[in-house]
């Protein structure tokens, strides 16, 4: 819910220059992510669960309240330098605390348990998300702009307390406790990467699978950049796709994504994803980008449609698959690595995909054409997530639940 108070003013900041400046928000992001990572790796090595929480949770905190002052000079300091300052940061605190959060659920809970809890550990989570954009239109009405970052602040403060609360009672429970530095190298979430198949597998459907919502991304930009020229007619719009996509997600956790997981495993969740992606693709290509009709009363851009259908499923079921396989992998790679895969290689394949859409819209490719790709590319995504379920490297099931259960120290190689 934090991060979905204060996520419209960042798209509306986006909608208000056009996709023209998301190779720079996503080069800097990027860039950023490449020097937090040998600096979340050294906490990692340093400091406890809980303090690395505490102290990661608490920074975040004091920037949200930080902004306020800004917010309130906007007009005069401009949407470009604020855009750029505030995506760079948005971005850097939803990946880091959310892919810390997740770090956590996947250190505390056994592998079998995982596909069990974790679609309703991530309906909460989608609950979040919906209250978030709803609550963010009713007060943008009533307080204007700078006083949801103090809300959303708020909002992370809780959230802190409860999953310092949820680790505290997971060391009560567990033999000898595991609430100690990890250690290891601050380097290990690269280094990893190239030794680990399942991190390489994570790390190309990362590109690919996340690529799809980024085209979207960036092509909505550009249609609020025109059809929406006014402030806050922008910011509602972008609210109402967020609540339109994290009500798909709910809908996702409440049915298929559960069953897929506890009946047919994480690999099949994966592959449905990818495979969704690419007929929403598809018919982006066939269709175009223009107003549809929905179920015969209301219409809707179909970038619209790609994009909440796209990101619903991402949130609904890719999330909760992923973060179930990161249950079989040691503890270190679900936090290093983990982390890394989740940050810097998620915003370079941002990089990648609007850096592509400037040069392919200089080059006259039309938003239908840019979909043709991105269909190509998903039936890549749809192989390489059938086989990032069965990396070789990936514990047994039943040997990740015993090793955890019994509070062993993970093995050096897997």
């Amino acid at each position: 819910m934090a991060y979905y108070i204060v996520r419209a003013l960042r798209e509306e900041l986006v909608g208000a220059v056009g996709s023209r400046e998301l190779p720079l928000f996503y080069g800097i992001t990027f860039g950023v992510m490449l020097l937090l990572t040998p600096v979340f790796g050294a906490l990692v090595a340093r400091f406890s669960r809980k303090r690395l929480i505490g102290y990661s949770y608490s920074f975040f905190v004091a920037c949200m309240v930080a902004f306020v002052p800004a917010f309130v000079m906007q007009d005069r300091i401009g949407a470009r330098l604020l855009g750029s300052v505030f995506y760079v940061w948005l971005s850097v605190f939803n990946l880091f605390v959310v892919s810390l959060f997740w770090s956590l659920m996947a250190d505390i809970f056994q592998s079998v348990q995982a596909r069990r809890v974790f679609p309703t550990i991530a309906l909460g989570g989608m609950a979040g998300a919906i209250c978030g954009p709803g609550l963010g239109k009713l007060m943008l009405g009533v307080m204007g702009t700078p006083p949801l970052l103090i809300v959303s602040a708020m909002a992370l403060t809780v959230a802190l307390g409860l999953l310092l609360i949820l680790s505290t009672s997971h060391d009560y429970r567990a033999p000898g406790g595991q609430d100690e530095a990890i250690g290891g190298s601050l380097w290990a979430g690269i280094k990893e990467l190239w030794t680990r198949p399942f991190l390489r597998y994570m790390a190309v459907l990362m590109v690919l699978g996340d690529g799809i919502g980024t085209l979207a991304y960036a092509l909505m930009a550009d249609y609020t950049n025109v059809h929406f020229p006014d402030r806050e007619a922008r910011t509602n719009f972008y609210y109402n796709l967020d609540l339109a996509t994290n009500t798909l997600g709910v809908l996702l956790q409440l049915t298929v994504t559960r069953w897929l997981l506890v009946r047919k495993g994480a690999g099949w969740a994966l592959v449905t994803a990818s495979l969704v992606n690419l007929v929403l693709l598809l018919l982006v290509a066939l269709l175009g980008v223009g107003k549809i009709v929905l179920f015969g009363i209301a219409t809707a851009p179909m970038l619209a449609v790609m994009m909440v259908g796209s990101r619903g499923f991402a949130y609904g079921m890719t999330k909760p698959a992923t973060d179930a396989l990161y249950t079989r992998v040691p503890r270190e790679t679900r936090y290093k690595g983990k982390n890394f895969v989740e940050t810097a290689i998620w915003r370079f394949g941002d990089l990648v995909v609007t850096s592509g859409v400037r040069l392919l819209g200089g080059l006259g490719v039309a938003a239908t054409g840019m979909a043709a790709i991105g269909a190509g590319v998903s039936v890549l995504a749809t192989w390489v997530s059938a086989r990032a379920a069965h990396s070789p490297d990936l514990l047994p099931e039943a040997q990740a639940d015993e090793r955890q259960a019994s509070g062993q120290p993970d093995a050096a190689g897997v």
